[in-house]
């Protein structure tokens, strides 16, 4: 199996589940897209991706606020309201009679071109709407080992051209950084901004652990992460030091800890990045902290979600 951040269990369920297309459903070999679609033909979508925790889609309103977001951004009119969305999300899962470690993606892109082009105005069909459910459960191996990391020359992108906040289908940089990663030997990429600060890895969040504080980037050239932004608040509230800055990779190899943060895989440590040895080499106490901690948020944004249903 190959070791990273979106390693998961085998579950057999997910050769039969049922995939939203445009408002129909397909067994997962018949969902089929246009090869006239924007997304495949230039990249022109935005996706979105969340977790369903003993029936409840945590943090839904975060990812349709971003969701939205990256729709004006790009100038996309979805063409839907945020709950007819959340709607066809619930469609989908009643379909497939899930309620607990299922993790879902939703892809939008423009719509089917007339012919190959970046013009938008060569849509001929409303936004194509795409909604993948998979029982999906974090690999323990992932978390009791950690993840290695490698410094990829591949930049995070400036704001002014391809904002890294973006949950855009463009993400070949960050392809492209992985492979580094990869040739090297490592699981992930660790990635750096345009002035040489650490920034994120290439599909997730990083953070470090210095003399009992902890340091992410300034957001300014990350992702935005939800995950991210939860651990920060789980800092803010438990009088933990969280510090949003530039830091470089000097500090970074000397960092007591590291971690990195996603929707699906929550918090993972980081035992080693460019082959130097990050604290003691295994998950640390802060990491392991900071995860429960993350995990109880979890659990008091279901109990709310049931209690107010």
């Amino acid at each position: 199996m190959v070791h990273g951040t979106h390693n998961a269990l085998l579950d057999d369920r997910n050769e039969h589940i049922k995939i939203y297309v445009n408002g129909e459903l397909f067994a997962r070999n018949d969902a089929k897209i246009s090869v006239f679609d924007s997304g495949y033909l230039v990249g022109d979508g935005i996706w979105e991706a969340l977790r369903l925790h003993d029936d409840v889609l945590v943090f839904i309103d975060d990812h349709m606020d971003r969701m939205w977001s990256a729709s004006k951004t790009i100038g996309l009119n979805l063409g839907f309201s945020k709950v007819q969305l959340e709607d066809e999300i619930w469609k989908t899962l009643k379909a497939n009679d899930m309620h607990d470690n299922v993790h879902v993606r939703i892809m939008v892109t423009r719509g089917i071109k007339k012919t190959p082009s970046q013009d938008p105005r060569l849509t001929i069909s409303g936004p194509n709407i795409v909604i993948i459910p998979e029982y999906k459960i974090a690999a323990s191996e992932t978390r009791d080992k950690g993840i290695t990391l490698f410094t990829s020359t591949i930049r995070r992108g400036s704001p002014d051209y391809l904002d890294p906040k973006l949950n855009c289908h463009s993400k070949l940089h960050e392809v492209q950084a992985l492979m580094q990663a990869i040739e090297a030997g490592a699981d992930e990429a660790l990635m750096l901004d345009v002035n040489g600060a650490v920034s994120t890895c290439n599909a997730t969040n990083f953070f470090i652990v210095k003399n009992d504080e902890v340091w992410t980037s300034t957001g300014q050239y990350c992702m935005n992460g939800i995950t991210r932004s939860k651990v920060i608040g789980v800092c803010d509230s438990m009088g933990i030091i969280c510090h949003q800055k530039d830091f470089s990779l000097f500090d970074t190899y000397g960092a007591d800890e590291a971690f990195v943060t996603g929707t699906f895989g929550g918090l993972t440590s980081v035992v080693k990045i460019d082959g130097r040895i990050i604290g003691d080499g295994k998950p640390g106490n802060w990491t392991e902290k900071l995860s429960n901690l993350y995990g109880k948020l979890i659990n008091s944004e279901v109990h709310k979600a049931k209690s107010t249903r």
